[in-house]
């Protein structure tokens, strides 16, 4: 839901394709993923008559997933790239008779 409107300078703005298809999921009164569920009284009784949006409607987008092993390769390669880099940085220093930091 929160992808349908952007931030207006006082208030937020819906489109009126967005308004439509609110319209729309009203009048068809059936439950949309992501967007619109057709709750009962007793529903609406058992959340404290709270009508906030996330009670009824799961908006939440899933994460993609991580692969752990890719990650854990890249890691260890950028740590070789850091001792490479390290171990020239350090010949640099010496050639010019500086002390290496670290």
């Amino acid at each position: 839901m929160r992808r349908l409107i952007w931030k207006g300078k006082n208030q937020n703005e819906l489109s009126d394709a967005h308004i439509q298809r609110i319209v729309d999921a009203y009048k068809d009164r059936k439950d949309i993923d992501k967007f619109a569920h057709v709750a009962s009284m007793k529903e609406i009784e058992e959340n404290g008559f709270d009508l906030n949006i996330p009670r009824y409607v799961d908006t939440s987008e899933a994460e993609e997933e991580i692969d752990i092993d890719a990650v854990t390769e890249e890691i260890e390669k950028i740590d070789v790239d850091i001792a490479q880099a390290s171990k020239e940085l350090k010949k640099s220093f010496q050639e010019l008779g500086l002390k290496f930091p670290f």
